[in-house]
């Protein structure tokens, strides 16, 4: 089963979590067949993402969804992660070039540099004007060196808008996604005094840092193929952690036939009517699940039609 662990480091600023997706993401690549799968460099992106995702969902608490897009102009045009505050997730993305044999983030969405990373946080019940927040950074660092990884790119997102000193590691094939983050919290008062930093300031900074060097040790392959208990372990042996109950994230798609009737009402029945005398339906595929959606005349019609002209019985969903 899918296990999320929160853990801190007694008597430091400092807090982790280790994230194994396992049958909940073999579920995500298994309704990703019915569409056609991804590349294997695509996979391997989309499980780094979703890893993420929730490490970073579980992190804020947020009472709404958290969406962690990558988008550019390579041969993958846009790669979406979506967590809902309980730690149900989906992904998906859009492949529109020939993506290379062990391609990397810089080949897949950033040929030209253009690639960007964008997180949204869209609040659940969001009032009428009510705007998602998103921050938006590009795909290379400070010295506009091109960033490989999705942990780097995520890890300058967090140090540039959230001043908080972050380490990821993350790891995905078709059989795991996993990710481990690290996270300086931060301390009351510490900072600059008299224009000298304070010492214990210092000292919690050397703290972090020596975390953060230990966390960057785990491989690819330990990521991927140890129990949690086993990585915190062989990580910090030396250090006293407290860990917490685990969570359990799942795959769980947001689809619905009624949010489907809603966009063929967007379209208008002209449009809608069109593509019904085009194929006989209409056909609408969930990208994120495989799930489909066909609507025949009768019920294009019934969209269309007032319910108070509708027979008895009509199962139009208004």
């Amino acid at each position: 089963m899918s296990e999320l662990h929160k853990f801190i480091f007694e008597g430091l600023p400092v807090r982790g979590m280790l994230v194994r997706l396992t049958d909940s993401w073999r579920e995500v690549l298994r309704r990703r067949e019915a569409l056609g799968p991804h590349p294997a460099p695509v996979r391997v992106l989309l499980g780094e993402m979703a890893a993420a995702g929730v490490l970073m969902q579980a992190n804020i608490k947020f009472n709404g969804a958290l969406v962690l897009q990558i988008f550019g102009d390579g041969p993958v045009k846009l790669a979406v992660a979506e967590i809902q505050p309980e730690l149900t997730f989906r992904t998906t993305a859009k492949v529109v070039g020939e993506v290379g044999a062990g391609a990397m983030l810089e080949a897949l969405l950033n040929v030209g540099g253009q690639g960007r990373c964008a997180i949204t946080l869209d609040p659940q019940g969001r009032q009428p004007g009510q705007q998602p927040y998103q921050g938006v950074v590009p795909l290379h660092g400070d010295k506009k060196e091109p960033l490989q990884q999705v942990s780097q790119v995520l890890e300058h997102y967090m140090l540039q808008s959230e001043q908080l000193d972050t380490r990821l590691v993350l790891a995905a094939n078709d059989e795991v996604a996993a990710g481990l983050l690290i996270q300086r919290l931060p301390v009351e008062g510490a900072g600059n005094l008299g224009g000298r930093k304070n010492e214990d300031d210092i000292g919690l900074s050397e703290a972090f840092n020596r975390i953060a060097l230990l966390a960057a040790t785990l491989t690819r392959d330990e990521l991927l193929a140890l129990e949690p208990q086993q990585i915190l372990h062989r990580l910090f042996w030396e250090e006293t952690l407290r860990v917490f109950e685990p969570d359990h994230p799942r795959f769980a798609c947001t689809c619905s036939r009624e949010r489907v009737q809603n966009m063929l009402r967007g379209l208008g029945r002209e449009e809608s009517d069109g593509l019904i005398a085009e194929r006989g339906e209409v056909e609408v595929g969930c990208e994120f699940c495989g799930l489909q959606y066909r609507f025949d005349a009768v019920d294009v019609g019934e969209l269309f039609t007032p319910v108070r002209d509708q027979p008895p019985g009509s199962a139009a969903v208004q």
